[in-house]
């Protein structure tokens, strides 16, 4: 008898994190590709074994220093051309934290800005930016 597998090809499940504090939002600087030197929400890829919750809040930490508390799903976002070095499916998270310092990583450097003054953003984080105000108005 000979058994046939079916290979998938599909797309990495990524996390992105809104972490607000006292009406300002913390972004990244990115230090890699792709995007390098453009502005982008904290996110990264899920590992194997672990939920989108528990990539979320290590991602935050890993790209920003800080320690988040999950408020709400912001949306997921998956157009197959959001990140243009593979297809990517983003679950993205809302956070707060009672921290200020941010501690960078070889990846990026954080930094706080007024929710009102972000600026253009890298991927299809412009998107997730106008959601977030769309859905607390």
């Amino acid at each position: 008898m000979i058994i046939h597998f079916m290979e998938y090809k599909n797309p990495a499940p990524t996390v992105n994190v809104l972490i607000i504090k006292n009406n300002q939002i913390c972004l990244v600087k990115r230090n890699i590709e792709p995007y390098k030197d453009h502005i982008a929400i904290p996110g990264g890829y899920v590992e194997y074994g672990e939920t989108v919750e528990q990539a979320a809040i290590r991602e935050a930490k890993e790209e920003t220093g800080l320690d988040i508390s999950i408020i709400s799903l912001l949306g997921v976002y998956s157009d197959p051309t959001r990140n243009p070095s593979k297809h990517t499916i983003s679950t993205t998270f809302i956070a707060t934290t009672e921290q200020d310092t941010l501690e960078g990583d070889d990846e990026g450097e954080p930094f706080w800005i007024s929710l009102n003054n972000v600026p253009k953003l890298a991927f299809d984080h412009d998107k997730m930016i106008e959601d977030f105000h769309n859905q607390h108005r």
